[in-house]
């Protein structure tokens, strides 16, 4: 997979179910399949993984060294919560209460293409996001990041 491009506004029904966008529908491998994990986000959001995508990353982590306590924490942290989730014949997907509370969500949503994966946030703190990151903190970052040697980001 490529990567998923877009970020699309739905909305949480009572029951905490959303429709996954035709949008990322379109993008989804043919052999995805109905089946997700979705995870609590480095950042106060829930990321949403095609399984396709996630079995490696679990593969990676089942390989790590259970006598380092580093990975020991990685591990409960990065893992807890995780869950698989399945598109119902409406096409939507349920969010469970614990990762809903996690991520601060409530009704409207913004889901963010983030490459192999989707990024579900409450609509007013992504908002709050962008409007609190400025064109030049944006450049600084980007100049950082994208650096082809690396020599821009400190510690490197």
């Amino acid at each position: 997979m490529t990567g998923f491009l877009g970020e699309y506004e739905s909305t949480l029904d009572a029951k905490g179910r959303f429709l996954l966008p035709a949008g990322f529908k379109r993008q989804l491998p043919e052999d995805a399949g109905a089946q997700f994990v979705l995870n609590r986000g480095f950042e106060k959001c829930l990321t949403l993984y095609p399984m396709s995508e996630w079995t490696p990353i679990q593969e990676k982590i089942a390989k790590l060294n259970d006598f380092d306590p580093k990975v020991r924490e990685f591990r409960r942290y990065f893992l807890n919560g995780a869950t698989i989730v399945e598109l119902d014949s409406a096409g939507r997907l349920n969010i469970p209460k614990n990762l809903a509370v996690h991520a601060g969500l409530d009704k409207d949503i913004v889901l963010a293409a983030a490459n192999n994966k989707i990024e579900i946030w409450d609509k007013a703190k992504y908002q709050e996001f962008f409007d609190n990151f400025s064109p030049e903190a944006f450049s600084n970052l980007a100049q950082q990041v994208m650096s082809p040697d690396g020599s821009n980001i400190p510690g490197l």
